[in-house]
């Protein structure tokens, strides 16, 4: 196996372990992530951002489907109670990495905005928040805040 099939494994087991701390030492301190709402930089915002999933009733299902000395790519279904509206997700992503150093230097998220949000949210806010990033990011910003000084 190759060592960032088994980096990207523990960094996924660690997310249904609910381990923020195993999480974030899969990462470069100078590391990078993004998704539909996050655009994280360095450890300990990408830290703060794992211990705040980790405080929810997340579980997931993932698959690596390769990785090499330079990159990786795996397929995620996450499954939660989102907080703001107590409605159950379902959301299936795609992860993009890039490595560094034996670890994860620039991590991509990517998934359908426009479901997430349909199922997160739902109505007239859900449409709204499908559609423009500006209002998920404010939003990401605003919960993650808390857990950036603990």
């Amino acid at each position: 196996m190759h060592p960032n099939v088994a980096l990207m494994q523990r960094l996924y087991t660690g997310l249904n372990q609910h381990d923020h701390r195993v999480m974030v030492d899969c990462y470069h301190p100078a590391a990078t992530f993004r998704d539909i709402a996050f655009d994280l930089r360095g450890r300990d915002q990408i830290g703060a951002m794992w211990r705040m999933i980790c405080t929810s009733d997340i579980s997931a299902t993932f698959d690596v489907v390769r990785a090499d000395d330079n990159s990786g790519l795996a397929t995620l279904v996450d499954e939660y109670t989102f907080s703001d509206t107590g409605r159950r997700v379902r959301n299936e992503i795609e992860s993009r990495f890039r490595f560094q150093d034996g670890l994860i230097i620039d991590h991509r998220d990517s998934c359908d905005a426009r479901a997430w949000a349909a199922a997160a949210v739902g109505g007239v806010g859900g449409w709204l928040a499908g559609r423009f990033r500006f209002l998920r990011a404010w939003k990401a910003r605003r919960k993650l805040r808390p857990f950036l000084n603990p």
